[in-house]
């Protein structure tokens, strides 16, 4: 499985809304020159909640076409439906897919026991590799530990993508996993101390605009080389700030915007980076080095 920085793909749209299947060429093309360890296509940060279903098969299909084997893809494919959430996974397995993201259901407020049945429902059906993902500030649903290490005993769930940024819960599953199962961080304020701790890697949203200074840094945290990470990281603070200081994609979707490799719309509900928006995204990216 993969281990390192894992962008969190942003989608790119034309002027008309839909899918700039050249725009994704050339950001795939972006992350393999720059290092990028693998891609998360239509995930939350790709707009997943307003793609079609077909627009979500075609999407990840074509970015496993650009990826052409040089970086694996792993697809988003979760719904607060479980039929849906199946239906999903497996249009994402034949789209040719590396491996599967599965997002907590949002909205319904599973218990911990429907988690585990939709869970293993997704498992089911596909052959691929599942990674659970768990992020109550946008889901309100919350995987508990013991219910990814009960999950975790399942063949191929293996690995989760931790989005709470709550350290104390990474290293109560870095301590409890069985050998095998992965552990992200989803949080990039956070990510250099969860790789630190032994976890695999970051799927991240700050990799979409600094993809080479991400791979860098977590390469050195999960070396356990805590002085070369700080450094880096150090340089990253202020995008892991601005990048959400105002709703994720738009404040990366403009800077990409800037370094001319795509146009910066998002769609409604989401809408254009406001002015003072775009200064703090622009002071950030100074700070890290990155020319718009």
């Amino acid at each position: 499985m993969i281990q390192g920085s894992i962008v969190a793909l942003v989608t790119p749209f034309l002027e008309s809304g839909d899918v700039d299947f050249d725009a994704l060429q050339r950001l795939v093309d972006f992350h393999v020159d720059a290092g990028t360890h693998g891609i998360v296509s239509v995930g939350t940060t790709g707009e997943s909640a307003t793609l079609s279903h077909d627009e979500d098969a075609q999407v990840i299909a074509a970015t496993v076409e650009y990826a052409a084997g040089r970086i694996p893809v792993i697809a988003g494919a979760g719904s607060n439906a479980t039929a849906e959430a199946c239906q999903l996974t497996e249009a994402a397995t034949r789209a040719g897919a590396d491996a599967i993201l599965s997002v907590a259901p949002y909205y319904n407020k599973p218990p911990q026991r429907g988690l585990i049945a939709h869970f293993k429902a997704v498992a089911a059906a596909t052959d691929l590799p599942v990674i659970l993902y768990n992020v109550p500030g946008r889901t309100v649903t919350d995987i508990a530990d013991e219910t990814t290490l009960e999950l975790a005993e399942t063949a191929n769930i293996v690995g989760i993508k931790d989005a709470t940024g709550d350290l104390k819960r990474a290293q109560f599953l870095l301590a409890n996993r069985p050998d095998g199962f992965r552990v992200y961080s989803g949080d990039d304020p956070t990510a250099m101390e969860l790789c630190l701790l032994g976890g695999d890697g970051d799927i991240s949203v700050t990799a979409n605009v600094a993809p080479r200074l991400m791979s860098q840094m977590i390469e050195a945290a999960i070396a356990g080389d805590r002085a070369g990470a700080q450094a880096l990281n150090q340089q990253l603070l202020g995008l892991h700030a601005a990048l959400f200081a105002e709703p994720n994609p738009i404040p990366s979707k403009w800077a990409l915007a800037q370094m001319g490799l795509m146009r910066p719309d998002c769609r409604l509900p989401l809408v254009d980076l406001t002015e003072s928006g775009m200064a703090q995204v622009r002071d950030a990216c100074l700070q890290a080095g990155i020319a718009l």
